[in-house]
């Protein structure tokens, strides 16, 4: 191959005809100053025997580059969702054990305490800050704390907020089928949307079980039916001795809307469809 050649046969100059790796990095890296006749250069370069080949190398070439891409992206936004995600527990688990804290200090000050992150809410917004004798210094740091809660609280909704609109993005059946917060859990448990992707539906019905699941594995409890997936309506809201033919179902649907955003992205409303009908006679059996 001359140089006059190799410096005109576009994408492919210089590349071994079978090596797609190097062709799918000139693809991604490669730049021309000026339009040439690419596929006649890549013919008489030797790269490719004729026009078709040619194009269909490119096209080969460049839907390898997109898929990685997406992929690359997608493995960001999951990562984003799953750090989102785990904040949000973090931030709402603290919040509560404050409240708790909150609501037992507040019983050595006032009558009839109540309990809970909106009692903690109603300390902060009620209690006086003066630090004028030890009473007023220990309610004004009582109130201090009810406000480290509100402000825990109002975090955590800001959280579950991104996630609502997060999750759907990056996974829009999933998201429709067990809800944008639930799904970002899923996502966090398998370990990526990827992972998700590649888990048997027997396996996505348990995640968030794998403490009993072990205990079962080992002969010290009997088998989970479900894991985080219990949260789901169509799980805890449907009666207790068909949940486990309910979960299965759940998660037989997650699995393949898992794998369907993650190959392909394009939204299935009739799956959600076909999981209504699934659960609905699931749950006319006892009728």
């Amino acid at each position: 191959m001359n140089e006059e050649t190799e410096s005109g046969s576009g994408w492919f100059r210089g590349i071994d005809p079978g090596d797609r790796s190097e062709a799918r990095r000139a693809i991604e890296d490669g730049t021309a100053d000026a339009p040439a006749a690419w596929p006649a250069n890549a013919i008489e370069s030797g790269f490719v025997e004729n026009e078709r080949e040619y194009y269909d190398t490119l096209h080969e070439v460049t839907a390898t580059v997109a898929r990685a891409q997406v992929r690359e992206r997608e493995g960001t936004d999951a990562q984003r969702v799953i750090h989102c995600v785990r904040a949000m527990d973090d931030v709402e688990r603290v919040a509560n054990e404050l409240a708790e804290r909150v609501s037992a200090w507040a019983g050595t000050s006032f009558d009839d305490p109540g309990t809970g992150v909106e009692y903690a809410r109603e300390i902060a917004a009620e209690t006086p800050g003066r630090d004028d004798d030890l009473r007023g210094a220990m309610d004004s740091r009582l109130g201090s704390l009810a406000a480290r809660v509100r402000a825990l609280d109002e975090e955590g909704q800001a959280l579950r907020e991104t996630i609502e609109r997060a999750t759907p993005e990056l996974a829009p059946n999933v998201s429709m089928l067990a809800g944008p917060v639930l799904a970002a859990r899923l996502i966090a448990l398998a370990g990526g949307l990827e992972a998700l992707a590649k888990q048997p539906s027997g396996t996505v019905q348990v995640l968030g079980a794998e403490d009993a699941l072990f205990a079962h594995l080992s002969g010290r409890g009997s088998s989970p039916k479900h894991g985080v997936i219990y949260v789901h309506e169509y799980v805890s809201g449907t009666a207790p001795e068909h949940r486990g033919a309910a979960a299965r179902v759940l998660a037989g649907k997650l699995a393949i809307a898992a794998r369907i955003d993650h190959y392909s992205g394009d939204r299935r409303p009739e799956l959600q469809d076909e999981l209504d009908e699934r659960i609905a006679r699931i749950r006319g059996r006892g009728d």
